[in-house]
């Protein structure tokens, strides 16, 4: 029988990791002895504090708003967001059962990022205010990439197999290298962005784009008339 893991017990392993990648601004918490991680997930421990670290530089890159790097730490929802994704994705890549989920599920509910933990998120990674941002299991994410909030990456359509179920194949976007997506744009299917492109706001994605493009929707509109 597979022990399920606590709240608690999980905070604390996230309590661990913040100390590890950011000892300067989070006090030592000890790694709960209670979950059953793999001995080599410790190994992993470097190189999730260099990728994290590389996130909070893109922070600093891309938001003029931003002091320094203390308060992308402290305060900015892609830290915590990425801090628990990054962990969770070493754990599935592991195979450790559903600890690498309630990680990502965790930080969904105190950041508004939802992030399957299979998903791959190269370094440099940014997500701007980040409320209703959701990267699905397939999605591959290249380095340099900035999202807005409100945006998804997810699946057009599923197949089914003969009882029913839904096949757990590729079916979330890929996104090359330093690309832009901006607020509340929809990408859905195993689609290809090319690299430096920017997709502008609100638009609804479901086809390749090729590198060096910029993807805009047509100008709606606009009658201001006077209510008297």
């Amino acid at each position: 029988m597979i022990k399920v893991p606590t709240i608690e017990e999980l905070k604390q392993l996230m309590a661990h990791m913040r100390h590890a990648v950011f000892p300067e601004y989070f006090p030592v918490a000890e790694a709960p002895k209670t979950l059953d991680l793999p001995e080599e997930f410790w190994s992993y421990v470097p190189e999730i504090s260099r990728l994290l670290q590389t996130d909070v530089d893109a922070v600093l890159h891309n938001d003029p708003a931003v002091i320094d790097r203390g308060e992308v730490i402290l305060s900015y929802p892609l830290t915590q967001a990425m801090l628990h994704f990054r962990t969770a994705h070493v754990l599935y890549q592991l195979g450790v059962p559903r600890i690498p989920r309630m990680l990502t599920e965790l930080a969904h509910s105190r950041t508004g990022i939802d992030i399957h933990p299979a998903a791959q998120i190269g370094e440099y990674f940014c997500i701007d205010h980040g409320t209703g941002v959701v990267i699905g299991e397939t999605t591959i994410i290249g380095a340099h990439v900035v999202l807005y909030q409100g945006v998804t990456l997810g699946a057009k359509n599923f197949e089914f197999d003969e009882e029913g179920r839904p096949i757990d194949l590729p079916r979330h976007p890929i996104l090359e290298d330093h690309v832009t997506v901006y607020s509340n744009t929809s990408i859905l299917g195993r689609v290809r962005i090319g690299h430096d492109t920017t997709i502008g706001g609100n638009i609804w994605l479901t086809q390749d784009v090729p590198a060096n493009s910029v993807v805009l929707q047509s100008t709606p509109e606009i009658k201001i008339k006077n209510k008297l």
